[in-house]
């Protein structure tokens, strides 16, 4: 896993053994970024990455200028890692250990961006939940929107608030606004 651009472009992160993630891949990462790059300004935008495993898009949004990431995921060894990766980058991430369903059902914060990489084997209502308790809830800002990264067996396109989603391999994004 690699940081692809911004102040630590081409570093390498190393996340321990026996994590239970599937990391974005470098080439379906740097496709997202392509895109994100196009629609916001880095430096002024406030994120959230749910299901964050090793971090990876929470570092490379820290990378390019993001000053304030929340990186929600249940796994304990998942958030020591970000949190540690964190404090050795000085990135400004807050890695919290929590149900990703609880956190969105508790939050009262809107973002300008939201990542949701869950477990590709999530049936499709979980990850229309995902969708529905964003926007429920308010999370996303008025300009906001959501990226859902979900396997290509998945059509999320008659979900309330879907934009057009891109395929990167066997990852697709899904992308959802208010």
């Amino acid at each position: 896993m690699r940081i692809i651009s911004g102040i630590h472009k081409g570093r390498k992160i190393t996340p321990p053994k026996g994590l239970p993630v599937r990391p974005t891949t470098d080439f379906a990462k740097e496709g997202l970024f392509n895109i994100l790059r196009n629609r916001v300004s880095f430096s002024s935008i406030k994120a959230l990455d749910l299901f964050a495993g090793t971090g990876n898009i929470s570092f490379e949004l820290a990378s390019r200028g993001v000053t304030k990431i929340t990186a929600v995921d249940a796994d304990f060894g998942c958030i020591k890692f970000i949190k540690k990766t964190s404090e050795e980058l000085t990135l400004p991430i807050t890695a919290l250990k929590m149900d990703v369903y609880k956190y969105l059902e508790a939050q009262n914060e809107s973002f300008d961006f939201i990542f949701a990489d869950p477990p590709y084997l999530f049936q499709i209502e979980k990850l229309q939940e995902i969708v529905q308790k964003v926007r429920e809830n308010l999370l996303l800002k008025e300009e906001g929107f959501l990226v859902l990264e979900h396997s290509k067996s998945i059509d999320l396109s008659q979900v309330l608030g879907f934009t057009e989603s891109r395929k990167y391999g066997d990852s697709v994004f899904s992308f959802f606004t208010n």
